[in-house]
């Protein structure tokens, strides 16, 4: 799956769909990321209530990868540098 995201909202359905196609209960994938399924709620209710450090944690735990590129650029295959690489 490849989805582009333009704004927050579009975000919702597509960590939503993620969720459930994992088979994960909003209150399992809250254990897994040590949330309260009410905080789980919120962020598929908003997801700009999301911090950064949340979101790479729950791309993680659904098998999602995050990915920026520029607009119209073929799609990114190679690793960011880390560290002191930058």
């Amino acid at each position: 799956m490849q989805q582009i995201l333009s704004i927050s909202d579009q975000l919702a359905p597509l960590l939503q769909a993620a969720r459930k196609s994992a088979g994960l209960s909003q209150t399992e994938l809250a254990r897994r990321l040590d949330l309260s399924q009410s905080r789980m709620s919120a962020m598929e209710l908003d997801p700009a209530s999301i911090r950064l450090d949340q979101l790479l944690s729950i791309c993680a735990t659904l098998q999602l990868e995050l990915v920026v590129q520029t607009k119209g650029a073929p799609e990114c295959k190679q690793p960011i540098p880390t560290g002191q690489e930058w």
